[in-house]
């Protein structure tokens, strides 16, 4: 992965975590969340999962599809610490979360 010199921190990251960034594409970048903790199943390197993507030119925000697939426009503070992607609460979980 190649780090970019544009590195965004779109929250205050959770305790334990760091936000990396990524460049993806010509004017997308990948943010990555990264966690401090070391794990045996990947050789005691850090964790990481994608955040999601920054678009360059549109200033935009967008939740991830996959780590490889930049997916729909999201608004920062619709958004978690953990991930762009939007949680889509049915029924009685919208009163349990």
């Amino acid at each position: 992965m190649n780090l970019c010199d544009q590195q965004l921190q779109p929250h205050e990251p959770p305790k334990g975590y760091r936000y990396e960034t990524v460049c993806f594409k010509t004017n997308v970048l990948a943010v990555w969340i990264v966690s401090h903790r070391r794990f045996l199943y990947n050789d005691n390197h850090s964790s990481r999962s994608i955040w999601g993507f920054y678009n360059t030119k549109t200033k935009h925000y967008h939740r991830p599809v996959t780590h490889k697939k930049v997916g729909d426009r999201v608004n920062l503070e619709d958004t978690s610490p953990y991930s762009a992607m939007l949680k889509h609460l049915r029924g009685l979980e919208q009163f349990f979360s």
